[in-house]
């Protein structure tokens, strides 16, 4: 039986239970609410780590790690993220909690994507990306990239990493050396990956460093050093991949070379803003919207419009007057020979000469009479400057001094590079070697005389005309057969026709060149 005390307390009993479970409960409640408020501030401090908060780059955490970077001649504190200024003197990141207090930026949306790197609209609000796309091209000379989406570099891999917001992607690599020709030795390959997902087999590399602007990676080294190449090569490529940024793009430059971004300065702080980063030292994940992979050289030494990226059509006379703008060259027109009796000139030409400057080559392909083609040339009515540009003379020197003349002439080789400064309208004369060179002399130097505007005139010798006719003899396959050396291979042309032969010019057989290049400046 049950007693009446026990009966009593069975109800104070469950009473009790039902209190304890209660207390549970809220506490429970409590728990939950804690956890909650817990993985939002988890997601809240992860989020900034790709938060786009700096017009340029963000480092996602506070340790100050040092990064190798040339300094761009005249970029600014924003081309700078950590580390050093390539010599200039040192200067500490800011952590990104002081950045976002400074700029005070609106944090990423997350809705929709796997990645916190994001594209914005006009009104600056983060929009998630696609997956992106990876656009590689050829051309004869060049193979490129363009890398669109979420985009990571490691430099000191050499890696450029597209990664999938969903992975309804497959895995893709290309391989890629950032110099405007193939092949070069010395040059290690970018390799260009899209990734299949965000799986653990193939993890994406995390962002240390988030940019706003596009990046174009590229290789320096290979035949820089020779005038012509350092121009045909690096300078026209270089002013054609980035020319539509306005300046607000960042260069990667593997295979750096400080003395070329030294010699070059004025053309390199026209095209970028920002520190041309050392590519092979830089340990920072780079996060981009656009990355260009290599440099894209369209033919020697020239621009086909119709293969500018972006839409915005450029031509060698573009890139002539970005020069003229670049190093303050005064003409923009040769002499004027005209002879206009309604108005009198601005200026007085009457008592003047067109001004002809004579490059004389130190070494082979040099003119052994030079003496007697002065004389010529003046006798034609030009005054003669003779002039041998050294690698050593700073540039502007160079431009401001070829600017100044109304003919360029000299044998086929590097100093023709320098019809770059002459004023649109102005003749080039290349006298070229015995040996079958015309289809290269036309390439080089003819073509992109034409498409910068200018007069371009073209003096062939005779085999008459070589020394190589007195060195080997008439008889030698190089004099009586010219075709049977190009199908021996270019070692051969260029060791006989480039590197043995020097030239002594009919002056009477000249004298005709020399009358077309005044009458073009009469009527120009």
């Amino acid at each position: 039986m049950v007693s009446v005390d026990a009966k009593q307390a069975a109800p104070a009993a469950g009473g009790k239970g039902l209190m304890l479970g209660s207390w549970a409960q809220r506490h429970l409640n409590l728990c939950f609410v804690a956890g909650f408020l817990l993985v939002l501030l988890t997601y809240l401090v992860v989020s900034q780590q790709f938060a786009v908060t700096s017009p340029v780059a963000v480092p996602t955490t506070t340790t100050h790690r040092k990064h190798q970077a040339v300094k761009s001649p005249g970029a600014g504190e924003a081309g700078l993220t950590q580390g050093d200024r390539g010599g200039e003197g040192k200067a500490e990141a800011k952590s990104a909690q002081e950045q976002q207090h400074e700029q005070q930026p609106g944090p990423p949306k997350a809705e929709g994507r796997a990645r916190g790197v994001g594209k914005r609209d006009d009104d600056g609000a983060a929009k998630p990306f696609d997956n992106g796309k990876v656009v590689c091209r050829a051309s004869p000379f060049s193979y490129t990239c363009d890398v669109f989406g979420d985009v990571r570099t490691n430099g000191t891999a050499h890696t450029v990493t597209l990664v999938p917001v969903t992975s309804r992607t497959e895995r893709r690599e290309w391989s890629i050396q950032a110099y405007a020709r193939f092949n070069m030795t010395g040059i290690p390959n970018v390799t260009v990956t899209q990734l299949d997902s965000t799986s653990v087999a193939s993890p994406a590399p995390a962002c240390t460093v988030t940019h706003r602007v596009p990046a174009i990676v590229l290789a320096l080294g290979g035949h820089l050093g020779n005038y012509f190449h350092d121009f045909s090569d690096a300078l026209v490529p270089l002013f054609v991949a980035s020319r539509r940024y306005g300046g607000e793009v960042q260069l990667l430059a593997g295979n750096i070379q400080p003395w070329w971004l030294g010699k070059y300065e004025a053309v390199v702080r026209r095209l970028t803003k920002y520190e041309v980063l050392d590519l092979d030292h830089d340990d920072q994940i780079r996060c981009f919207r656009h990355v260009t992979v290599g440099l894209n050289m369209h033919k020697e030494f020239n621009i086909v419009p119709e293969l500018v990226p972006g839409g915005v059509p450029l031509s060698m006379l573009n890139f002539t007057a970005f020069l003229r703008e670049t190093y303050s060259l005064p003409r923009a027109a040769p002499i004027s020979l005209t002879n206009n009796k309604s108005s009198p000139p601005v200026d007085d030409n009457k008592n003047k000469k067109p001004r002809l400057m004579l490059l004389d080559r130190g070494h082979y392909r040099k003119l052994v009479n030079v003496p007697e083609i002065v004389k010529a040339a003046e006798k034609a009515g030009f005054e003669v400057t003779i002039a041998d540009p050294r690698f050593n003379v700073r540039v502007k020197e160079l431009a401001l001094s070829v600017n100044s003349f109304d003919v360029l002439l000299g044998v086929h080789g590097a100093g023709l590079t320098n019809s770059a400064f002459l004023p649109p309208g102005a003749v080039v004369i290349q006298v070229v070697p015995y040996g079958k060179l015309e289809p290269m002399a036309q390439r080089e130097f003819g073509d992109p005389a034409a498409n910068m505007g200018l007069r371009y005139l073209e003096y062939s010798i005779s085999v008459e005309e070589s020394t190589l006719l007195e060195t080997l003899g008439p008889d030698h396959p190089a004099i009586k057969d010219p075709d049977s050396v190009h199908r021996s291979g270019w070692d051969k042309v260029a060791e006989y026709y480039l590197g043995k032969q020097n030239v002594r010019v009919d002056v009477e057989r000249f004298a005709p060149t020399l009358a077309l290049a005044l009458d073009h400046l009469r009527r120009h």
